[in-house]
């Protein structure tokens, strides 16, 4: 009998090794790549020179992208938000859990072992059998096995797809990560910029207090009227509720960069900076690497492999499923007799579980999967044009952006003269206070658009090095063996 057992697990083992895994073989989805993009051209006429597509591996963007800007105290609370931001933590979570499930898909590969030891004492009934007799003590000490042969690959897909979304999970994460950094650089830099407008208005104001000064004292002589108080008294009293205006906006800001380093706002106070920087040149990737630089791209296409992948396990549903079961144990009457030879037993046999009918229930369920297969495709393509908007969106802004700021710079230079002539006009007795009022707002109109246009062109820049992937690479991505077996814990990369 150990010898035809032999033989029985022989023969499902080279069954096993022959099994084939069924359902469709797994191909990346065409996606629409332009051969360029449209904004290339015309941004390096408009910068001269310095937008141009990144060499291969030479000076892409790559870990600490933040640092390309110089700027210390940026640097200090982007190190902050990998180690305390809860949006990062609760995506490194959500991937741990689904490296997890990758190991309860690959469990499924290996054979169950069960025990139920237990003591029973029963009483016959007497007129069921006829005959009387007393109770009846059995002490049992069973062993189960079970162990399902994949022989047509539905364990197999399974930890596939499970695979395929815990490498998903960790694109996710690195998306998270990604839009985290960017945020934060987008709100300091907006900050910044509040911090530079309100340096302008506070010199103004400055500069509207000694007008009113004089104005008072020329009306004091007689040789203006109340009217040129008056207006002097406006343009300082307004600029004043102006800066204080930005002082609500800067707070929020600062407020929400401190949620995005795991901080109460209480604990966090930026110290106000005036210079905002010009944005720097930043290297621009071809369009075909574009979509390997893209955390959302990437966990679009494993969902993709993972919607196939579940495509093979319903499919593997209309074929049988080759289960190995054995039993055994001791079973007697006495403790004394347990692990005796007479107290033994045992059973082991191949056993085949194949569905005749279910109402077309498996059929139905392959539809579904075909369909979640079809919209993640779907979803995955999406991704891919949303991709190259955005980086279009960004040359273009920055692009324009610059010719703007090229055009409000000779504003500026135009509203200053403006003021001088008013001034020099007032003072010489030519005209009213209404024209130097009116001169003043013209040229902290046009300061604070100048202002302004930096702070849109440094925050396009950062959006664009997230449109750009951030220097993230699927290389960087968790292997599927990893996954699998726990090599490495399955770790993605940290920055």
């Amino acid at each position: 009998m150990i010898r035809r057992s032999g033989y029985l697990l022989g023969a499902c083992a080279a069954l096993f090794a022959t099994s084939c895994a069924v359902g469709p073989a797994y191909k990346r989805p065409e996606a629409p790549v332009p051969p360029d993009y449209k904004e290339i051209a015309a941004a390096a006429a408009a910068t001269e020179g310095q937008w141009k597509p990144a060499e291969p591996r030479d000076a892409a963007i790559r870990g600490k992208w933040w640092e390309i800007y110089a700027d210390p105290e940026l640097n200090a609370l982007e190190e902050q938000v990998d180690v305390s931001n809860q949006n990062i933590a609760q995506a490194e979570a959500q991937f741990r859990g689904a490296r997890a499930a990758v190991r309860v898909a690959r469990a499924d590969f290996f054979p169950t072992l069960t025990t139920s030891p237990g003591v029973t004492r029963s009483q016959s009934s007497v007129s069921r059998t006829g005959l009387a007799s007393g109770p009846v003590t059995v002490y049992s000490l069973p062993v189960d096995f079970s162990w399902e042969l994949d022989v047509f690959g539905r364990i197999r897909r399974s930890v596939e797809a499970n695979v395929a979304s815990a490498q998903a999970s960790a694109a996710d994460l690195e998306s998270v990560r990604l839009t985290m950094h960017a945020e934060l650089a987008a709100d300091y830099f907006e900050l910044r910029g509040l911090d530079a407008q309100k340096a302008i208005l506070d010199s103004n104001a400055a500069s509207y207090e000694k007008a009113l000064q004089l104005t008072v004292n020329r009306h004091n002589q007689g040789v203006v009227s109340g009217i040129d108080v008056a207006q002097a008294e406006t343009q300082l009293f307004t600029t004043r509720a102006q800066s204080t205006e930005l002082d609500v906006q800067r707070a929020q800001f600062e407020h929400a960069i401190a949620i995005l380093i795991g901080k109460p706002p209480a604990l966090l106070a930026i110290p106000p900076v005036v210079a905002i920087p010009v944005p720097p040149p930043i290297p621009v990737v071809v369009p075909s690497e574009l979509l390997e630089r893209r955390p959302e791209i990437a966990a679009a296409e494993r969902r993709v492999a993972s919607a196939n992948a579940q495509i093979g396990v319903a499919t593997a549903a209309f074929f049988p499923r080759l289960l190995l079961e054995a039993a055994g144990g001791y079973q007697g009457g006495r403790l004394a007799d347990w692990f005796t030879l007479p107290a033994r037993f045992w059973s082991i046999g191949p056993a085949i579980l194949q569905t005749i009918f279910d109402g077309g229930r498996r059929r139905a369920i392959k539809a579904q999967t075909e369909a979640a297969y079809d919209a993640s495709v779907a979803l995955y393509r999406l991704n891919v044009l949303t991709a190259f908007q955005q980086v279009e969106d960004n040359l273009s802004a920055l692009r324009l952006l610059s010719l703007e700021a090229a055009q409000q710079a000779d504003a500026v230079a135009a509203a200053n003269r403006y003021l001088e002539l008013a001034r020099s006009r007032y003072e010489g007795g030519i005209t009213s206070y209404l024209e130097v009022t009116t001169a003043q707002s013209v040229a902290l109109v046009n300061a604070r658009i100048a202002v302004d246009l930096l702070t849109r062109r440094m925050t396009a820049s950062v959006n664009l090095i997230k449109a750009l992937g951030g220097g993230w690479s699927t290389a960087e991505l968790p292997e599927g063996r990893s996954l699998v077996f726990g090599g490495g814990e399955g770790k993605v990369s940290s920055r």
